[in-house]
């Protein structure tokens, strides 16, 4: 077989080559704003499209790093520099993008077409346990998925994969379409049992999160973020 047959036969049967990816910066390789966040404020950018949000007692630094897996350069680090050990009820700690809605279009969102999507990205931390990332529409529509941080200090590469929302359609405009969220730490009023299996706006989001805030060793990086159908 050809290097061209064979390069066809591996090709996605879905979608452009490029821009598939719908996260922006998923490399962690630009900066704009500066390269070390003290403490910053919530919803404010860091890196080039990142942002925490967030509601707790403690303190937390963000950062470009050099420390990434094998083919990145770059990887965002987050640092607790202050101690949360005891959240109540309604707070939180997340590292988020919101992505516009003209960028989903293809997802098809409230239509019998609406279309799977999987986010995968590389992350590394001391602190072991479940995590949790989340869409939720611009509509309070949330949907989260599980995964574990297994072994302390290592790279790891997650992926995940949501059903297709056939419910909410996505205005197709640069007001924003979804927001993705990478929880860190949740108190009891985001958490039930089961999480939640279906889009709605829930209250058990994000059952089992680990509290990454409850020690100032804690530190976690991540890069590599993509997202796409």
């Amino acid at each position: 077989m050809s290097n061209a047959r064979k390069l066809a036969a591996n090709l996605p049967s879905e979608g452009s080559l490029s821009g598939r990816n719908v996260i922006i910066n998923g490399g962690m390789a630009i900066s704009q704003r500066g390269t070390s966040f003290t403490n910053p404020s919530s919803s404010a950018y860091t890196l080039d499209r990142w942002a925490t949000t967030y509601s707790h007692d403690g303190a937390v630094d963000v950062s470009q790093s050099t420390t990434a897996p094998a083919g990145f350069k770059n990887s965002l680090k987050i640092d607790v520099t202050t101690a949360d050990s005891s959240l109540s009820s309604s707070q939180y700690y997340i590292l988020q993008q919101t992505i516009e809605g003209q960028n989903l279009s293809h997802l098809n969102y409230g239509s019998s077409d609406a279309k799977e999507v999987t986010i995968s990205f590389w992350v590394r931390s001391n602190k072991t346990g479940t995590y949790c990332v989340e869409i939720q529409t611009s509509g309070s529509q949330e949907l989260a998925r599980p995964y574990t941080i297994n072994t302390a200090n290592t790279w790891e590469h997650k992926t995940l994969t949501w059903i297709a929302n056939t419910d909410f359609t996505i205005t197709e405009t640069n007001a924003v379409g979804l927001y993705i969220y990478w929880w860190l730490a949740a108190g009891s009023a985001y958490s039930g049992s089961p999480i939640a299996t279906t889009w709605a706006s829930n209250t058990n989001r994000v059952t089992g999160q680990t509290n990454f805030l409850d020690s100032t060793s804690n530190e976690l990086y991540i890069t590599g973020v993509q997202m796409e159908v």
